[in-house]
């Protein structure tokens, strides 16, 4: 019988020493490389394209709006109706970029992982939620905030729109969170980035279409007030009718939403919603 020895080798190991940061900095830290992602930035050159495409149209339309006010001295294009004008752009890069911060990790089981840290299942839900929300409010405000620097470089005749700009600045910050939430939401509920991308846009392609139809056929049987608050049930023209409600712009839609505070609860409790859901989906993979 062959006696057995054991060899041990050096492999140059050492006890990390330096300090322990603990849960919040390595939330912060996963939402700062969840944000560099979503852009594609870390990540191949193909990842790069469609959101960097996506901010080349975004842009687009403000050029030439700063264009036009330089060479007619008038506003060429509103600040409150730009969310509603751009949508599918928005819906585009959200389902676009939605599953690439849910489905891998629960794909590849992972999730696991990140919760044998300091962080727990909200932290990594906050992080995600917060690397989107960013995302979406940069692709908003960035445009917003150049055509209002090209207003006051043209220097157009009368005051500048500043309260419209601060306007939709607020509302771009809620079109966010609210995008955000609906489009992690809808991306955690399945491992595959595919059929995360397609239930995203599915969401948007039937929200916008049962909102148009609604308020066609109620509009056409002089139902109006009905017919007004169809146009709810697009998550864009939502966000627009908080803004008229808070700020008093003028509708995108030419028709106006139901008064009161009812658009602004109804944006909280789909935000709520989606929230909820998201949390439930992550204490689900995280616990099997």
């Amino acid at each position: 019988m062959t006696e057995q020895t054991a060899i041990i080798h050096d492999i140059g190991y050492r006890h990390y020493e330096g300090p322990r940061l603990g849960r919040g900095s390595a939330a912060l830290a996963l939402a700062v490389h969840s944000l560099r992602g979503v852009f594609g930035l870390g990540r191949t050159t193909r990842s790069k394209i469609i959101p960097f495409l996506l901010v080349a149209i975004m842009l687009l339309p403000v050029v030439v709006s700063i264009a036009v006010m330089a060479l007619l001295k008038q506003s060429a294009m509103g600040y409150p109706s730009y969310a509603v004008t751009m949508q599918a752009v928005l819906a585009i890069f959200l389902a676009a970029q939605s599953p690439y911060l849910v489905a891998p990790d629960l794909r590849f089981r992972v999730l696991p992982l990140y919760l044998s840290r300091p962080v727990t299942v909200l932290d990594y839900v906050g992080a995600k939620l917060a690397a989107m929300t960013v995302a979406l409010f940069l692709l908003l405000a960035v445009p917003l905030t150049v055509l209002y620097a090209g207003e006051l470089l043209v220097d157009l005749p009368g005051p500048p729109h500043t309260r419209d700009y601060i306007a939709s600045m607020v509302c771009a910050l809620l079109a966010a969170v609210l995008l955000a939430s609906i489009g992690l939401a809808l991306a955690s509920f399945t491992p595959r980035r595919g059929l995360g991308v397609a239930s995203v846009i599915a969401f948007y392609l039937f929200t916008s279409a049962v909102s148009a139809v609604f308020f066609g056929v109620l509009l056409s049987v002089g139902r109006d007030a009905a017919a007004k608050w169809a146009l709810l049930v697009n998550p864009f023209f939502l966000i627009d009718s908080v803004q008229v409600a808070l700020f008093g712009t003028e509708p995108s839609n030419g028709e106006g939403y139901p008064a009161g505070p009812w658009p602004a609860l109804i944006l909280v409790a789909v935000i709520a919603l989606a929230l909820t859901g998201l949390i439930m989906r992550y204490r689900k993979a995280a616990s099997s």
